[in-house]
């Protein structure tokens, strides 16, 4: 019986950490998804255009959104790369399975 009971908790246990997958994805604001029009500027649109984003990376729902800086973003740019002219905004959208 205690076997059968620990068998059951490990499955439950399992279960609930592959359900909780997230991961972060960094969007430029002018990808195509209105990111620049909803999460970069604050709009009310936000919260759907996030979910759309994670959807479309085959995730269930978008857990949080928000602006980033680009010293934020680390380990993506050959060090001594900076910005020239004109940026483009960046947002952070977590998405979880």
């Amino acid at each position: 019986m205690r076997l059968a009971l620990a068998v059951v908790s490990l499955f439950l246990l399992t279960a609930a950490a592959a359900a909780a997958e997230t991961r972060i994805f960094i969007v430029d604001n002018d990808d195509g998804y209105g990111v620049d029009r909803c999460l970069a500027t604050g709009a009310s649109c936000g919260t759907a255009v996030a979910r759309a984003y994670c959807r479309s990376q085959e995730f269930a729902e978008a857990r949080s959104f928000r602006k980033i800086a680009l010293a934020e973003v680390t380990g993506t740019l050959p060090a001594g790369v900076s910005c020239r002219g004109s940026c483009s905004e960046l947002v952070a959208i977590e998405c979880t399975r």
